[in-house]
């Protein structure tokens, strides 16, 4: 039978705490062999592709929710053109004089051929595919319900094919939609912790089963479950720690080549899904969490497998 390794020369001195190197040296350990700082830096690194977009996403929320809050559209449908103009210049007349409306635009008719060409294609005449008039208002306060039903019964009077919609309510399947995605991406995080955590979990235990002749002759030699889990401690912190900066860099490395490809889509909707600068620090603060958690984790661990061993 093997015998275990004798601690170093005073490493230990009765019942004195273990302190520097020497107390390190009475467990020995293999960091870059052992394949947990890998494990830990692709944890970190999903964990900050997932906070990231989980960020993105709520950004992109809650600014066209900003936007769009206080948005209405009024739609003038008629075939005759002379008639639809006639309604459309009565409509934003009676508008302009109300007091909840703070700004009147009537959406000219060659931008309107612009957002329809992507469809239709270019140079489509009115004769052919007649389109409604748009006018877009911008109220002082939120579009509620009472708000719009006291502007329709207005324009009913004045331009009978008007109709209103408040521009937040086409985007609601769409809002709806974006936060399960954001409760999703919250999910993968929280997962995420908790397989990292798994992971330490096992690595601990492996180490202290590799270690338990020596750790047998510590506790004889008068050292306790906090002094030998403090060593352990250590190693995992420094496994955490190189997993953490090497999964930040994965991390961010992804986001920005993913942001380089966003930014090509001409939305203004997608650009409203920017990271601000208080993301970004809570994207570096995911693997100051992953270490926490690592060395808590250890720790239980140790603690918990000690009081069984012995």
């Amino acid at each position: 039978m093997r015998k275990p390794p004798l601690p170093a020369k005073g490493a230990v001195t009765g019942n004195k705490r273990f302190r520097g190197t020497r107390a390190a040296q009475l467990v020995p350990d293999a960091r870059l062999a052992g394949p947990m700082p890998w494990v830990i830096a692709i944890m970190i690194a999903l964990t900050v592709i997932a906070a990231a977009g989980g960020l993105a996403l709520s950004n992109l929320v809650s600014d066209a929710r900003a936007d769009l809050a206080g948005g209405v559209t009024v739609q003038i449908v008629e075939a005759s053109a002379p008639e639809r103009d006639a309604q459309v210049r009565r409509a934003a007349r009676v508008l302009e004089q109300d007091s909840a409306v703070r700004a009147v635009r009537i959406v000219p008719e060659a931008e309107l051929e612009a957002l329809l060409e992507p469809w239709l294609g270019a140079g489509v005449q009115n004769e052919a595919v007649p389109m409604p008039a748009l006018i877009d208002l911008r109220l002082r306060g939120s579009a509620d319900a009472a708000t719009l039903q006291r502007l329709r019964g207005k324009l009913r009077e004045v331009a009978p094919a008007a109709r209103l919609d408040a521009q937040s309510a086409w985007l609601g399947p769409v809002f709806s939609a974006i936060t399960s995605l954001l409760w999703l991406a919250a999910a993968l995080v929280v997962l995420l912790a908790v397989t990292s955590a798994a992971a330490v979990w096992l690595a601990a235990r492996s180490a202290l089963g590799g270690n338990r002749p020596t750790i047998e002759i510590v506790h004889l030699l008068g050292g306790t479950d906090s002094q030998i889990a403090r060593i352990f401690q250590r190693s995992v912190a420094f496994d955490a720690m190189l997993g953490g900066a090497v999964g930040l860099l994965l991390g961010l490395a992804a986001i920005l080549l993913l942001g380089q490809q966003f930014a090509r889509v001409d939305s203004g909707m997608v650009a409203g899904g920017g990271l601000h600068w208080q993301d970004w620090l809570l994207l570096a603060a995911v693997p100051l969490c992953g270490v926490g958690i690592a060395v808590l984790t250890a720790r239980l661990t140790i603690l918990a497998a000690l009081r069984r061993m012995l």
